[in-house]
C-alpha cells in the first residue's frame, strides 16, 4: 500500500515510508517509531492512518546509526539490538529529524497543512518533544518512556498533546507516573489517559502485553483527537 521516500536532513537523508489516504488531500500524521525500527508494526499502523484518511508517513529515525532497521520483538537478539539502538539515539537529533519530516509532508501536494503526530515507546517520548519543539499542530504518545525527566519542556507547549499511560508499565514505573501526571496538572493542552492493568505496549499487535479492547479505545481516543485538532479529507 506504500511507498518509500527520501527526505533530506541535516546531514544527509532519510528514508520515510508513506501511505496515501483516498482523498485529493487530507491532515499528515508521522508515525513515530517504536525501538524495533521501521517495522512491519510501524508500517500497519501507517497504512491504516491512511486507511481513516490520513496522509501518513513513518521516518527511519535510527537512520544515523544503522539505516534501515526492521526487527520484532520476538527474539532475545532482536530485544538486545532494539536496547542497543535506543541508547545510541541521540533525540535531539531525531527531533530534528521529525521537524524535517513535518515540513516534507507539509509540502506535499496531498497535505492539506495540517500535520500532527503519533509515537509509541522511544516514539512515546519523541512524540512529547515533537509537541514541544516543532510546529506539530497535535501529537499522541503511547507509553512514552522518560517523559518524566523531560517535564520541563511542557513550558513549550503550544498545541495540544494526548498521553496514553500504561498503568503496570515496567518501563515508566507509578513514582514517573505520577511525576507526569503532576507536572501536566493545570496544564490544558495536555490529555493524559490512563489504562489500569497494562503493560507496557499494550496497543503492539502481536505483542506479549497486547490488549485489544484497550488498545481499541486508545486508538479511538486518538482518531478522534487527531481528527478535533488537524481536520478531515
Amino acid at each position: 500500500m506504500g511507498e518509500t521516500i527520501r527526505i533530506q536532513v541535516e546531514g544527509g537523508e532519510m528514508s520515510a515510508y508513506v501511505a496515501r489516504p483516498a482523498a485529493a488531500k487530507a491532515p499528515a500524521v508521522v508515525v513515530l517509531q517504536e525501538i524495533f525500527g521501521v517495522n512491519a508494526v510501524m508500517r500497519d499502523i501507517t497504512d491504516g492512518l491512511a486507511e481513516q484518511g490520513f496522509l501518513a508517513i513513518c521516518p527511519d529515525l535510527f537512520w544515523r546509526i544503522e539505516p534501515g532497521v526492521d526487527i520484532t520483538d520476538g527474539t532475545e537478539a532482536e530485544w538486545k539490538k532494539a536496547f542497543a539502538l535506543m541508547n545510541a539515539f541521540d533525540a535531539g537529533a531525531g527531533v530534528k529529524d521529525i521537524a524535517a519530516t513535518i515540513a516534507r509532508i507539509r509540502s506535499d501536494p496531498g497535505c492539506n497543512g495540517r500535520v500532527g503526530a503519533v509515537g509509541f515507546c522511544l516514539g512515546g517520548q519523541l512524540a512529547w518533544l515533537t509537541a514541544t519543539r516543532t510546529d506539530a499542530d497535535a501529537a499522541v504518545s503511547y507509553y512514552g518512556v522518560g517523559i518524566e525527566g523531560l517535564l520541563d519542556e511542557g513550558a513549550n507547549l503550544r498545541k495540544p498533546v494526548m498521553l496514553h499511560v500504561a498503568e503496570a508499565d515496567g518501563f515508566v514505573p507509578p513514582p514517573a507516573q505520577a511525576a507526569i501526571r503532576e507536572g501536566l496538572a493545570g496544564q490544558p493542552l495536555a490529555t493524559i489517559h490512563t489504562y489500569p492493568g497494562r503493560d507496557h505496549a499494550f496497543a503492539r499487535v502481536g505483542g506479549e502485553h497486547y490488549h485489544a479492547a484497550d488498545a481499541a479505545l486508545a486508538g479511538e481516543r486518538s482518531l478522534a483527537f487527531l481528527r478535533a485538532h488537524l481536520g478531515s479529507a
